[in-house]
């Protein structure tokens, strides 16, 4: 007999439909696996038949054969355990073939025939959802990550004996099964309509809760750089920090998220999805709420940052996609490692090529980098510093000049003095430096509505030149800063998408010279640090 059930495999951020099938026929009794699967995959076949043989399920003494349909596509994980049980149970006629028709399933199975959580299941609904499936089987630690998706039947289920009772259900209960057969399934689905809403609009602004983030009101000082901090974020411009060591250049970093605007729910069902596949999703809330703040360590490989392997995953870049990826110790970083970052800073994305095909991953991240001026840390206070000029020249060319010229701005962080250090006052809070950067968002996202930008920073050449108009003044204050400072083309382009934000926070239609007198003294790092 034949039967066949639908699944789906993840090739980089990608799904693709996989047709199960299984066929049990006479001959010589064995159990094959056949249409490119993985190790893992292959294993499923002594997993379901262990997990069978335990429930009391006992497969016939005949040649059992499964393909995994297409077979030009490399099958990996183990989500095709649970296909792979109900083909073969339906091709042996335990169940009948017709209750497979328009499911798809997928999930893990444990030898004593538990259905175990698996990653990637936010993708795989939303497939099944544009594939017109009748509904969804996914394992009972998934049901909450199932559940974001709307107009989809998703029934999570336990064991072996949960999957054979709801497929053996009248075709008519089956959406009472969904709550019928999982004790629990009505609290999950009242949590999450709590989470998401009855009806949440594509626009709507998910509300952070869990761990309280870290607040600008804490930085004592640094009011130059806590500027340069609320420009980054309202233009969504790449920021570099330079300074001494201890004088709060990663607080700066830690911070910036909380001065972002909170993310619509359209983002946060899209990091869901990207965490979904990584396999970082909490059971428990799995809908990503808080904008990505990602700080690999300098040690990491440039495959970690943008993804690897033989079949690559989502990289350090596409973690933080919609948030901020922080660079402490920069030039500590690897220099391979640093110039993978060039094309994602360029096309917010990552397009990796490998035998097996390409593979393209989101990445439009907000840059966020700190380093020292020189190895000890002190240049250019000649009274503090110990290094030669030829110890700050090696350690500043660490970063090449165009990753450099990819960073908008760059911020000078001084020593705090004492009196900043002693005093009861603080400084704004980021609530308040967080509507400020909602307004300034607000005239973007009016400028561009007919563009395929969002932020200032997106801007390309042409559209700077439409957008990025001067005054007289401002005009020739560029043509003299172009000349003295020997910019590259570039720079000066980013220059002028810093003076745009710096005039939509002034709430001016043109860029005046004040506007891009500011702009400039944000690449006069060049001059400072590597003359």
């Amino acid at each position: 007999m034949f039967a066949s059930v639908l699944s789906a495999a993840i090739s980089g951020i990608e799904v693709y439909p996989v047709q199960v099938e299984a066929d049990v026929s006479d001959g010589l009794p064995c159990f094959n696996m056949v249409g490119f699967p993985s190790a893992q995959v292959r294993e499923a076949q002594d997993r379901v038949r262990t997990a069978l043989k335990n429930n009391g399920i006992r497969l016939p003494p005949k040649r059992v054969t499964v393909n995994l349909a297409p077979a030009d596509i490399k099958k990996e994980g183990v989500g095709f355990d649970l296909p792979v049980a109900a083909a073969v149970l339906a091709a042996s006629g335990v169940i009948s073939s017709e209750c497979l028709r328009g499911v798809m399933m997928t999930g893990e199975i444990s030898l004593n025939g538990e259905i175990r959580s698996v990653s990637g299941v936010l993708a795989k609904v939303i497939r099944a959802r544009e594939m017109g499936c009748s509904f969804c089987m996914i394992p009972k630690g998934n049901l909450k990550e199932g559940l974001l998706v709307k107009d989809m039947k998703v029934i999570g289920v336990e064991s072996l004996n949960e999957v054979l009772e709801v497929l053996q259900a009248p075709a008519g209960n089956i959406a009472a099964q969904k709550v019928a057969w999982s004790r629990d399934s009505g609290e999950i689905l009242q949590s999450v309509r709590k989470t998401l809403g009855e009806n949440p609009a594509e626009e709507e602004v998910m509300e952070e809760e869990g761990e309280e983030i870290p607040d600008f009101a804490d930085i004592c000082g640094q009011e130059a750089a806590r500027r340069a901090a609320e420009i980054a974020a309202s233009g969504f411009h790449n920021i570099l920090f330079i300074g001494p060591p201890g004088t709060g250049k990663t607080m700066l970093a830690r911070r910036l998220p909380s001065i972002m605007p909170s993310l619509t729910f359209e983002e946060s069902l899209e990091l869901t999805r990207i965490y979904s596949i990584a396999g970082l999703l909490s059971q428990e809330n799995p809908l990503i709420k808080k904008r990505p703040f990602r700080s690999p360590h300098h040690t990491s490989s440039p495959q970690s940052l943008v993804g690897g392997g033989r079949i690559p995953g989502p990289g350090e870049v596409t973690l933080a996609h919609r948030g901020v990826l922080f660079l402490d110790e920069m030039p500590e970083f690897s220099r391979r490692s640093l110039e993978v970052l060039r094309q994602p800073l360029e096309d917010k994305k990552v397009q990796l090529s490998r035998a097996s095909g390409t593979y393209i991953f989101p990445a439009g991240f907000l840059l966020v980098a700190a380093m020292n001026p020189c190895p000890c840390g002190f240049y250019p206070d000649m009274n503090r510093c110990r290094c030669t000029d030829g110890e700050v020249s090696h350690y500043m060319n660490k970063i090449s000049q165009p990753l450099l010229e990819r960073i908008d701005l760059c911020s000078d962080v001084p020593a705090v003095a004492f009196s900043q250090i002693n005093t009861s006052q603080k400084g704004e809070s980021s609530a308040v430096i967080r509507r400020r950067v909602e307004e300034v968002r607000k005239i973007q996202a009016a400028r561009y509505q007919k563009e395929k930008i969002r932020f200032n920073a997106e801007l390309s050449g042409n559209q700077i030149q439409e957008y990025c108009v001067l005054t007289e003044n401002a005009l020739n204050l560029a043509r003299n800063a172009f000349e003295v400072m020997e910019l590259s083309a570039r720079s000066y382009h980013r220059i002028l998408k810093v003076a745009r934000t710096i005039a939509d926070m002034d709430q001016e239609e043109k860029i005046h010279a004040r506007h891009l007198a500011e702009a400039v003294t944000y690449r006069a790092f060049d001059k400072k640090y590597k003359s």
